[in-house]
């Protein structure tokens, strides 16, 4: 054969093996990576076939036929699709990309890309654990358990999230609020986190104007102030004013670098997050790797503007149509997107510096406290969407107007119909002082509310009660915090959007503390929770049109199954007269449970199969050496025949197992 035939056979040989392995291995790694599985096959096995076999031989002297039949060929060719399909396995087993649910890879960057991205997030954390070790958070951990270290370890701690900056500062600042899992001293430490961030240019502020407005900067505002109200590390606030409308607007602004930070900083913080759960048994009870997790999953929320666009809208429409005087700023949708928000500017300050605004408006400061309590569960109860982080700066009092107004809605609470329904008892539980009712409310607030010992938890809330009973003010941080150990206590968690509402709680009532030190967070719950009651009963009454609709609609939802219901009874009836109800429980009967079980038999079929194939393979191919008839070479080649099948089974098996193991 001549060399330009022997390329082309080669190359033809290659594209039948990554057709045949592909099919066979049903991969999901890219096309860059399976030409370059099969390219090092067929170049690693000539190799190796020349060196021992061909040089020796006049083989490529003979015709085609007699090429393709010789059994060093076939071996080759054989060998060629097993290296190919171990190289498959070798790739799949070290790509970073996880799958979705339909097995396929969940982006799409290249191999090049995705090197250069892992060598410069483990670069980045080294350098973060080296600020960890310098600052003796390392040394600090092994002694976390004792009380006299809590100083030394929380210092430490925010040492290394302050020097590492970015991403690291924020979330130690989130943390500060997390009273209910860290000690005073961590959140003494925490609160005092400060984070330099510094301001987009001038430059950098246009070309992210020019990026984002509809139109030009000078089209849309007559006046623009480049100097910034307020900058952080997601973005800055700046003043302007409306051309259209000659209004003074509140432009915020997402800075240009903000993904890439995201991309590097979050992966490298939730690395640092294991990496602390594997050195201490402290950080792994309290749950620090979830929480980085749920603060990475918040962040990512924060960085589209467009989703906090429609949380202001969402909440506007609950708060605007209330009794209560609370306000949210008016959003211009038509100049908002997801890297910019343009809203009403609030010509006011924040209620803990308004002394004068309150006096000048002729405000009662517990009244003023009452009405932010009151909208806060309006929004819990009624659409369910609330303001999830209800501190002091986000809540100003209107210069003009007196009014409180919620400011900043990238982070919200959303609680589903059942959950509201679980938060309202829960209040209405605490009002009555029955620990019952409690107990009804928490098997909807606990993500898994199976194993509950009702007899044990309302013991426990019992004592709890005679705890907060005949006492004039019950801190609402302690009785939240209570109410958390006596969940962790057994085992047990809140749903995330549960525990989210009660840690929004504890932070909104040291907003109203700030505003009145002597207010009742927890009596004036149970008041609402009383005058909710009242209003529900009530609403009859007052609207007769709207609570007859409702039934209309959920009588429509029911009828079809009201239909049936005598005739279901009476088919009941007969079979239990008849001796034929039998109660069983069958795992089948759930979908997913059926899925699972085949998946795992057909799994667990394969393999048998190929250990059976190798085992009979090898068996087959000892009786080969031992006898000396014509027959040994057939018994050989149906052993490595079976050898070959026995590998391609293993390795399909190992890849579905790498795949199942990423969708988790």
């Amino acid at each position: 054969m001549k060399v330009a035939g022997l390329i082309v056979v080669m190359v033809f040989i290659g594209f039948v093996i990554y057709w045949i392995s592909g099919r066979l291995m049903g991969t999901r790694i890219n096309f860059v990576k399976r030409s370059l599985a099969v390219l090092i096959s067929v170049v690693l096995t000539t190799v190796v076939y020349w060196y021992s076999y061909l040089r020796t031989t006049d083989f490529l002297t003979n015709d085609f036929y007699d090429i393709v039949t010789d059994p060093s060929a076939i071996i080759w060719a054989g060998s060629m699709l097993l290296i190919a399909m171990l190289l498959y396995l070798f790739f799949e087993l070290f790509d970073p990309r996880a799958l979705t649910e339909r097995g396929k890879p969940s982006n799409h960057a290249s191999f090049i890309m995705r090197m250069f991205v892992y060598r410069r997030r483990q670069r980045r954390f080294r350098a973060v654990l080296q600020i960890a070790m310098a600052n003796g958070f390392t040394r600090a951990l092994s002694y976390a358990r004792h009380r006299e270290n809590e100083e030394e370890l929380a210092r430490a701690f925010r040492d290394t999230l302050e020097q590492a900056g970015g991403i690291f500062v924020k979330f130690g600042q989130v943390l500060s609020t997390r009273s209910e899992l860290f000690p005073r001293a961590f959140i003494r430490e925490l609160s005092n986190l400060q984070q330099h961030v510094t301001p987009l240019s001038e430059e950098q502020v246009i070309q992210v104007l020019n990026d984002s407005l509809p139109g030009t900067v000078e089209d849309t505002f007559s006046f623009f102030d480049y100097q910034p109200l307020a900058a952080a590390s997601i973005g800055q606030v700046h003043k302007a004013i409306l051309r259209e409308s000659n209004l003074p607007v509140v432009v915020k602004l997402l800075r240009p670098d903000v993904s890439e930070i995201m991309e590097d900083d979050l992966g490298i913080l939730l690395d640092f997050a294991e990496w602390i759960s594997e050195k201490s048994s402290w950080a792994e009870s309290i749950g620090f790797k979830d929480l980085a997790k749920g603060f990475a999953e918040g962040l990512k929320e924060e960085i589209d503007f467009s989703i906090e666009v429609r949380n202001t809208l969402q909440i506007a429409q609950t708060v605007n149509s209330s009794l209560y005087p609370v306000k949210v700023p008016m959003v211009y949708t038509r100049f908002s997107n997801n890297k910019m928000i343009v809203q009403e500017y609030i010509e006011g300050c924040t209620i803990t510096e308004a002394d004068e605004l309150i006096i000048q408006h002729g405000l009662d400061r517990y009244e003023l406290a009452q009405s932010i309590l009151y909208s806060f569960f309006e929004q819990m109860i009624g659409p369910g969407i609330f303001h999830a982080d209800p501190h002091p700066g986000n809540i100003f009092i209107d210069g003009k107007t007196g009014e409180a107004t919620l400011l900043d809605f990238g982070a919200v609470g959303r609680l589903p119909n059942e959950q509201q329904e679980a938060f309202h008892l829960f209040l209405l539980g605490l009002h009555q002082s029955n620990e019952s009712v409690i107990f009804d409310a928490m098997t909807k607030m606990i993500s898994d509310s199976s194993h509950l010992d009702r007899v044990v938890m309302e013991q426990e809330f019992g004592h709890l009660m005679l705890k907060v009973s005949f006492v004039d003010r019950i801190p609402t941080q302690e009785l939240v915090f209570t109410l958390f150990a006596i969940v962790r206590k057994h085992g047990l968690h809140f749903y995330p959007s549960i525990a989210q509402a009660l840690r929004s709680l504890v932070t909104l009532d040291g907003t109203l503390m700030a505003i009145h030190p002597s207010f009742d967070t927890f009596g004036e719950a149970k008041d609402f929770s009383e005058d909710y009651m009242r209003e529900m009963w009530k609403k009859p009454f007052q609207e007769p049109k709207e609570v007859w609709k409702t039934v209309e609609e959920e009588l429509a939802l029911a009828l079809p199954a009201l239909r049936k219901f005598p005739r279901r009874m009476d088919q009941l009836i007969k079979r239990i007269e008849g001796g034929k109800i039998i109660l069983h429980h069958d795992i089948f009967s759930d979908k997913a449970n059926n899925q699972f079980i085949t998946l795992l038999f057909s799994k667990f079929v394969l393999l048998m199969v190929g250990i059976t194939f190798g085992i009979i393979s090898v068996a087959l191919l000892a009786i080969a050496q031992v006898i000396e008839t014509v027959y040994a070479v057939y018994l050989n080649t149906v052993s490595y025949v079976g050898l070959f099948l026995c590998a391609i089974l293993l390795v399909r098996l190992s890849v579905q197992a790498i795949r199942d193991i990423k969708k988790l």
